[in-house]
């Protein structure tokens, strides 16, 4: 596949992965949305779709990693690195595009969940437990969750270990189960087998810091959400911003490491 087709490819699948994967995070927890509340499965489910979309997607032209800690799993299982800046460049660009089609998407809802007096303060503004919980999370604004990842309990030692563990069995899974027959991406049966394994990654590890697990899913939503013009949207936390792109990176090698020693 050619540098054009690879970096077409990871620009339109990590944008419709975002688009999805974070317009389910929107879904649930900003006001006025029908699906307010529906809770952790619903978000975990919502992933795991977005995941199966955007792979049947974009597979044919790029093998669809989607996730850089996957194509650097990938590029130290092959031992072929000359694609890897293009990957890692589409996945990003993708992710930033699909995180801003999230907040056109759910612009009204933006805009009434960060004017209201009990999500944001203000006089007369009752305190709430979710207030109190943001207040703790020196840094993140009250919808930073719907762009990127945060920890219930700041501890970086956990946080990394909990990425390098979810990403682990992600990149494990791809490897000896997802990729196609050339091995350079991932086929038919994989995506469905990745979407699956992506949703068990957050029922069961998601918990503690809201399962980045791919470096570009995270930083590409934060920068964007440096940048829009949203009311009272607060910061984008860039102090607990490197966890998510350490740990998944640090994963991805590890399981690659592994799939060499024990499958190769």
């Amino acid at each position: 596949m050619s540098s054009s087709d690879i970096f077409i490819g990871e620009t339109i699948g990590t944008a419709v992965l975002i688009l999805l994967g974070g317009g389910v995070v929107a879904a649930v927890v900003l006001k006025a949305s029908k699906a307010r509340n529906a809770g952790w499965l619903a978000i975990t489910f919502g992933w795991g779709f977005a995941v199966l979309t955007a792979v049947y997607t974009t597979a044919p032209l790029s093998g669809a990693h989607l996730n850089p800690a996957v194509t650097l799993g990938i590029a130290i299982k092959d031992g072929e690195w000359g694609d890897v800046p293009t990957y890692w460049a589409g996945q990003l660009l993708g992710a930033m595009i699909g995180a801003a089609l999230v907040w056109v998407a759910y612009y009204g809802q933006f805009q009434a969940h960060l004017t209201d007096k009990e999500i944001v303060g203000g006089p007369g503004a009752q305190a709430t437990q979710a207030k109190a919980v943001q207040a703790q999370e020196t840094g993140a604004g009250p919808v930073l969750g719907v762009f990127s990842t945060g920890p219930e309990i700041r501890n970086a030692v956990q946080n990394m270990a909990t990425e390098i563990l979810g990403t682990f069995v992600l990149v494990l899974a791809v490897l000896t189960q997802g990729l196609n027959d050339e091995g350079n991406g991932l086929g038919t049966l994989g995506a469905l087998i990745t979407a699956l394994v992506v949703v068990g990654i957050g029922l069961s590890l998601g918990g503690p810091t809201g399962y980045a697990i791919n470096p570009a899913r995270d930083l590409g939503p934060r920068i964007v959400h440096a940048l829009l013009p949203l009311p009272n949207k607060g910061g984008s936390d860039w102090s607990y911003a490197w966890v998510p792109v350490a740990g998944p990176l640090i994963g991805g090698a590890l399981a690659a490491g592994l799939y060499k020693l024990a499958f190769v």
